[in-house]
């Protein structure tokens, strides 16, 4: 049987001879990713840690990442439990705070790689599908169950093949193409679909693949997915991850899938994520000329050291519009050593951007970066609902690094091509 991406790593992990869609399947995913919301989870199960203690101390990966440092007792104590919960159980792979945001962390260590699975307490944990893993959000009451058993259920997915044939204009990035793509299927058109990306996919780097893998959720997909090739290969032996260390899981050739939808790359441009929707999508050139209060360039999707080179290169010798901010919030701590040595911080600085320390903060709407009633904010983050910045009133644009640092040098939206 010839299968697709999901279906084949379903059976490799399940043991089942042959799976088909919509069937349930039990399986002992490699890790499962928890953040701030550790305490919570352990503390639905104190009884039965204290009893049965964790499956296994190498399952669990635990990072401090969306209100650090800690904006009130509250979170601090919560910060507390996990600390203590990861000494007691010798938790072996734990990022304190200041690591940075749990999914930079698992691409940047290896902890994902191909044809692994990881399941994760936090919704965009379909990123790592960038180096061909199948990952995928479940909720906290899963993975409590989970931490105990070494264990759980999937259903197995529908598959979505999308094909990428071109290449993209100049200035116009992988942000650009996600929200282009949700743009079309909708925020709900590929619900618990595995999504594989395919066809001129050697010119995305692994930071391109890591933006799309991430942005799958806000179509509604259960994973997103590009497969192990020459450049997943490179990036991995780069940070230390050698071919004898994964076994990479691919789709047949024959593979059936659900949809196949195409896009022709050289017809992206740049686009603006509106109010109050990711799929509310619209060409730059439409919105123009809309005032911002706030930009905000990093975050899980668009915080690495690519992403700020293309900022740093736009906003060089220039300064932002005194009336607005500009955050900079480096994905993970060798990202931000990476920015400095290459010296955009110092870009950013003069520019009059403010420098946030690798975490989650503004993205939720947690701290540091909290909106006021009719601000706007043009963000390089996922989600722009109502709320997401900590304000019902306030409004979310989603666009590209280079389109966020553009429109911060004239406090309104900007096409990007206009400034290089």
């Amino acid at each position: 049987m010839n299968g697709t991406f999901a279906e084949k790593i379903l059976v490799k992990y399940s043991g089942e001879k042959e799976v088909v869609p919509g069937q349930i399947v039990t399986v002992k995913p490699d890790h499962l990713l928890t953040h701030d919301n550790t305490a919570p989870i352990i503390q639905k199960i104190t009884s039965e840690l204290d009893k049965y203690g964790i499956f296994s101390k190498s399952l669990p990966i635990i990072a401090l990442d969306h209100v650090i440092p800690a904006a009130s007792e509250k979170i601090a104590n919560n910060h507390k439990i996990i600390r203590e919960f990861v000494k007691k159980h010798k938790i072996k792979h734990f990022f304190d705070v200041g690591f940075g945001i749990c999914h930079q962390i698992m691409l940047e260590r290896g902890l994902a790689r191909p044809g692994k699975i990881i399941l994760g307490s936090d919704s965009h944990t379909c990123s790592y599908g960038a180096v061909g893993a199948f990952s995928s959000g479940i909720d906290r009451t899963e993975a409590a169950a989970l931490m105990l058993t070494g264990e759980t259920w999937l259903k197995v997915p529908l598959s979505i093949k999308m094909i990428l044939n071109g290449e993209l204009q100049p200035v116009v990035s992988a942000k650009d193409l996600i929200l282009h793509i949700i743009g079309d299927v909708s925020a709900s058109g590929a619900n618990y679909c595995s999504v594989e990306f395919h066809g001129d996919i050697n010119q995305f780097s692994v930071d391109d693949r890591f933006t799309i893998a991430n942005m799958g959720v806000e179509m509604g997909a259960k994973n997103a997915f590009f497969p192990t090739d020459n450049v997943t290969e490179k990036y991995l032996k780069s940070i230390g991850v050698s071919k004898s260390q994964y076994h990479p899981v691919n789709a047949d050739k024959g593979a059936i899938y659900y949809k196949e939808l195409e896009y022709d790359l050289s017809k992206i441009e740049p686009v603006v994520a509106m109010p109050h929707s990711v799929d509310n999508v619209k060409k730059i050139t439409e919105v123009e000329g809309v005032e911002i209060q706030q930009f905000l360039i990093g975050t899980c999707t668009n915080g690495r050291l690519s992403d700020f080179k293309v900022a740093a290169e736009i906003l060089r010798d220039k300064k932002i519009q005194p009336n607005v901010r500009l955050l900079i919030l480096p994905s993970s701590r060798q990202v931000y050593i990476g920015t400095l040595k290459k010296g955009f911080i110092e870009i950013f600085i003069k520019a009059g951007g403010i420098i946030l320390p690798p975490g989650c903060g503004p993205c939720l709407g947690a701290h540091q970066g909290v909106l006021a009633p009719q601000e706007r904010c043009l963000s390089t983050s996922n989600r722009n609902f109502k709320g997401r910045m900590g304000c019902k009133d306030a409004e979310i644009y989603l666009a590209s690094p280079a389109t966020v640092a553009a429109s911060a040098i004239y406090g309104k939206i900007t096409d990007p091509r206009k400034e290089v």
